[in-house]
């Protein structure tokens, strides 16, 4: 009930809200990387995240760490915390949490398809698959030759299935088609759940409207950078970007009509949030990537979710400042095992 949710919220989600914020104290510190930047083994690394929240989510672990096991470690500790949300949760917030997967299940439909056009076994790319966006009938996938296909065969009964209107085409599924229908499904996706945090109002809409408009804009800005050198033509560019962020509409129509990076660091200067991303980039060795950039920002929106009480945000905001931990603590891993110290600090701090 938009206006009074305060009075109303904590009867169905005041424990779950009172739970994300306790799991979020325990997400990592700056502290916590520099000491972790320091290890000289993947085993040390297992020892220092032991003294964390982390416990000992790596004991049953007996032989040698990969970096793989320590990615699905990861991976398996968030989603058992998510599920026990998801399983403990009322509507709407059932619903919310529910589109936070769409985007993983997404991800995991293109690399599916992606994998099979190349001749990989589907027993191999499963396991590649993130476990928040896994559901029954992902291993059919590769059946489908074109999209129209995919849809009736599978995603028919899937929730994607509301995403995949534009979608469907007799179009053979080539590289070029399958990142098109990576595109159209994340705009239908993001202007879905954007209108459904606006229905819903109050704190909630206010949180997520900024963070929503920003994943609109970052995908606005990587479409129109990716497909500079490709066949795709302006007006397909255009058809591609979300439209639910601060971009849309005149700054849209400016990306559609860019022919070179330059163009488009010249939209984002229109924007002062865009223009300190854009500016904060370098070319040279060791400076920050545009990735980087868009990732930092993020970090900063979901942290800012957790100044106010009574919304959704906050659930949206912990399970991606978890996912930046897990790709930080997987990178420095990364150069511990490949012994490639200059580039260890180069993971984005959360607090």
């Amino acid at each position: 009930m938009p206006g009074y949710s305060e009075f109303y919220f904590n009867v169905d989600h005041g424990y779950l809200e009172g739970l994300v914020r306790g799991f979020k104290a325990g997400i990592l510190t700056s502290a916590d990387y520099v000491n972790l930047a320091q290890c000289e083994t993947l085993e040390d690394l297992k020892l220092h995240l032991q003294t964390t929240d982390y416990g000992n989510f790596l004991a049953n672990e007996t032989g040698p760490l990969t970096i793989s096991t320590i990615d699905d470690k990861l991976k398996t500790k968030l989603l058992a915390e998510f599920h026990y949300f998801r399983n403990h949760a009322f509507e709407p917030l059932a619903t919310f949490l529910n589109f936070i997967t769409y985007s993983y299940m997404i991800d995991n439909i293109i690399l599916l398809i992606t994998g099979t056009l190349h001749q990989r076994p589907i027993a191999e790319l499963v396991p590649k698959c993130h476990p928040l966006g896994s559901f029954e009938q992902m291993e059919a996938v590769s059946i489908a030759s074109n999209p129209t296909e995919l849809f009736n065969a599978i995603l028919v009964d899937t929730p994607l299935a509301a995403f995949f209107q534009d979608c469907l085409s007799e179009n053979d599924l080539d590289e070029m088609n399958i990142e098109i229908m990576r595109n159209k499904l994340y705009k239908s996706y993001l202007e879905a759940f954007y209108k459904f945090c606006e229905k819903e109002g109050g704190t909630t809409a206010e949180i997520m409207r900024p963070i929503l408009e920003f994943e609109a804009d970052r995908r606005a800005f990587i479409i129109t950078i990716n497909s500079f050198g490709t066949e795709l033509s302006k007006d397909d560019r255009e058809k591609l970007y979300p439209t639910c962020g601060k971009l849309y509409p005149e700054g849209l129509h400016l990306l559609a009509n860019a022919d070179d990076y330059e163009q488009v660091k010249c939209v984002a200067d229109y924007y002062a949030e865009y223009k300190a991303v854009f500016e904060g980039v370098g070319t040279g060795t060791g400076e920050k990537t545009l990735e980087d950039a868009f990732f930092e920002h993020e970090v900063k929106l979901n942290v800012l979710a957790f100044n106010n009480q009574f919304h959704f945000g906050v659930f949206y905001a912990y399970v991606k400042l978890k996912e930046q931990e897990c790709r930080n603590i997987v990178w420095i891993a990364e150069c511990i095992s490949q012994r490639h110290r200059t580039k260890i600090n180069n993971y984005i701090p959360i607090f």
